[in-house]
């Protein structure tokens, strides 16, 4: 039978697990989406002004709390019979206590502490670069991806952009459909994507490396499937990789699945050129993503899926499964009646164009 007095012991005992599991929790490796680990300079001005409010909010979270224990300890109970000695209209008590908190947090601290650094830091951001050659790419959301467009390169991608490390990248940013917002917290801030509106944001990425980003804007019912990889590569790389996206779609060699594949997806039938971009072929639609190069990028279905054959036959066959609502859901009746060769075949012609 639980005891009042068995159960005080165990919470004596016990209390501290719960902080200590908190704690913990905090040390944790994976954070691909941390603000916490810049890597470039717009992020860096933000982790700045982020350091600066969080010194400010501990010092005072901690003058607040040290005066509140002293007074626990201070004037606790020592005796079941003991009463406190009672306090009632206190007038300089009370002027103390609304004087310090009123110097503590008022106007001109705010101003002096928070404010100026913020508003620096706003229109730091806001400017243009510097630089006087930034890489342009215009940044197009969709519901429920997003499109890459390098206009002075004459190369288009979707989900995975790819940058030189040390060079400014001014992107242009607008909406195909709803409100967006283009985040990439391991190199810069966040803005809008809005129908109708351009909206410009810039950093410039100072280490090689792959950034995880996202929609950071509710934009319906797969908001949290719009993912994105963003690729910092030195500059001979970012060449070689621009090089290899201006080529046209590989040729699959005669005679193989690839070359059987390439006919299910021109097929008229199948629906996939009427969305769809493959440069060299009669597919040149535009509602989808361009796939002239998809068997190279690392990811599927707006990065939310390791790009292998087993996900992308998933990923085609049933896209709603991955994201409901998709617009891609249209072509589920056409890929239903496919046989499972031409399945494989597709799917071989598709992992081929690299």
């Amino acid at each position: 039978m639980l005891t009042r007095t068995w159960v005080t012991r165990t919470w004596r005992r016990c209390w501290w697990m719960g902080p200590l599991v908190l704690l913990l929790s905090g040390c944790v490796q994976l954070w691909p989406q941390t603000t916490l680990d810049p890597r470039g300079d717009v992020a860096w001005i933000i982790q700045d002004v982020l350091v600066l409010v969080m010194v400010f909010a501990v010092l005072i979270f901690v003058a607040v709390e040290g005066a509140l224990l002293y007074a626990v300890l201070r004037f606790r109970r020592r005796r079941d019979d003991e009463m406190p000695v009672q306090t009632h209209g206190h007038t300089k008590l009370e002027i103390v206590w609304t004087i310090i908190p009123a110097i503590i947090i008022g106007p001109a601290i705010i101003i002096c502490i928070l404010t100026v650094p913020t508003v620096a830091t706003i229109f730091a951001t806001q400017r243009m670069p510097t630089e006087r050659n930034p890489l342009h790419i215009t940044v197009v959301g969709h519901q429920w991806w997003w499109e890459f467009r390098y206009p002075d390169l004459g190369v288009v991608t979707a989900n995975e952009v790819y940058v030189p490390v040390g060079q400014t990248v001014l992107f242009t940013l607008e909406s195909a459909d709803v409100i967006h917002s283009f985040w990439v917290p391991g190199a810069g801030a966040t803005r809008d994507v809005v129908p109708r509106h351009k909206n410009t944001i810039w950093w410039t990425a100072y280490q090689p490396g792959e950034y995880y980003g996202q929609c950071a804007e509710y934009c319906g019912t797969s908001h949290a499937d719009m993912r994105l990889r963003y690729f910092a590569r030195p500059a001979d790389e970012f060449a070689g990789w621009v090089a290899a996206q201006k080529r046209p779609a590989v040729e699959p060699v005669p005679g193989t699945l690839a070359e059987r594949g390439k006919a299910v997806f021109l097929n008229p039938a199948n629906q996939c050129l009427a969305c769809h971009t493959v440069q060299g072929t009669i597919a040149q639609g535009k509602q989808g993503p361009d796939l002239t190069h998809v068997g190279s990028r690392t990811t599927l279905a707006s990065a939310i899926l390791d790009n292998t054959p087993e996900n992308l036959k998933k990923w085609i066959a049933k896209p709603s499964e991955f994201k409901p609502r998709t617009i891609m859901k249209q072509i589920e009746p056409a890929m239903a009646r496919l046989s499972e060769d031409d399945m494989n075949a597709l799917v071989a012609y598709l992992g081929s164009l690299r």
